[in-house]
């Protein structure tokens, strides 16, 4: 089995595939400085709870886009399963498509997953967003082109700066609203009304934009811990996918093994 390692400045996702399958996946909060030590120490009874031996895991790749996270995650590798992991974006486990924009060098590893696995899934031009630390909202033209796209402050990092810069704003957790009400009669309900309902019409408004200039039908593919919560209050979303980076992962390990 393969095992996926997505490395955000949030989370890091580690999900087991047996071919295109997802046998089993976990996440820890991001620390750059975890050793690869501390790493395998977590991982493995996990691995056992799942009743998954050590010795079934018969390779392993990487999307980073936490440098200092890298090489702790690849000493994981060699020293709890022996293998010299893979890195997405990095030879040998080149992207294998276009990257339209003027630098193509500082594409994340994680935009480039979720694109491979976007055009994958969906015929067509696509537009991927990804609610994570930061908010993208990316194109993929028809050809699987990864063209360029957008980047906003994601919405607990919005939440954070509010309750930091502001002395009497309290913090708060990030949730569906209980009404569709957007004139608060509190502090927290004003708060969550400005996150939530700002995000619904920052997404609705960009993605109108961006379907205007690509000037052609367009998929909207939502993927993030947090894209659940927006999927109830609006119609933008065609489809949800909150696997989609890893998804990308082993598409491109199935590629390089000549699988798909």
């Amino acid at each position: 089995m393969l095992l996926a390692i997505d490395a955000g400045n949030t989370n890091i996702k580690f999900a087991l595939f047996d071919g295109l399958d997802v046998r089993a996946h976990w996440r820890i909060s991001t620390n750059a400085s975890r050793t690869g030590d501390e790493y395998g120490a977590w991982l493995l009874p996990l691995l056992g709870i799942e009743e998954i031996a050590q010795d079934a895991v018969s390779d392993v790749i990487i999307s980073s886009v936490v440098p200092r996270a890298l090489p702790h995650l690849q000493r994981m590798s060699r020293r709890f399963f022996g293998h010299e992991a893979l890195v997405a974006g990095h030879a040998p486990v080149a992207w294998g498509m276009e990257l339209a924009v003027d630098e193509p060098h500082r594409v994340g590893a994680d935009r480039g997953c979720n694109a491979t696995a976007a055009h994958a899934a969906h015929d067509g031009d696509l537009i991927v967003i990804s609610f994570g630390t930061a908010t993208t909202i990316d194109h993929i033209d028809a050809g699987g082109a990864y063209c360029g796209g957008i980047i906003a402050p994601g919405i607990n990092l919005s939440l954070d700066a509010l309750a930091a810069a502001a002395a009497k704003l309290p913090r708060i957790d990030v949730r569906v609203p209980e009404t569709q009400n957007v004139i608060g009669r509190n502090t927290e309900d004003q708060m969550l009304i400005g996150i939530y309902w700002g995000y619904v019409a920052m997404i609705e408004g960009l993605v109108a934009r961006m379907k205007a200039q690509i000037g052609k039908p367009v998929k909207v593919i939502a993927t993030g811990g947090l894209s659940a919560l927006f999927r109830e209050h609006n119609d933008v979303f065609d489809a949800v996918d909150a696997d989609l980076t890893l998804r990308g992962l082993a598409i491109l390990y199935a590629r390089r093994e000549g699988r798909v």
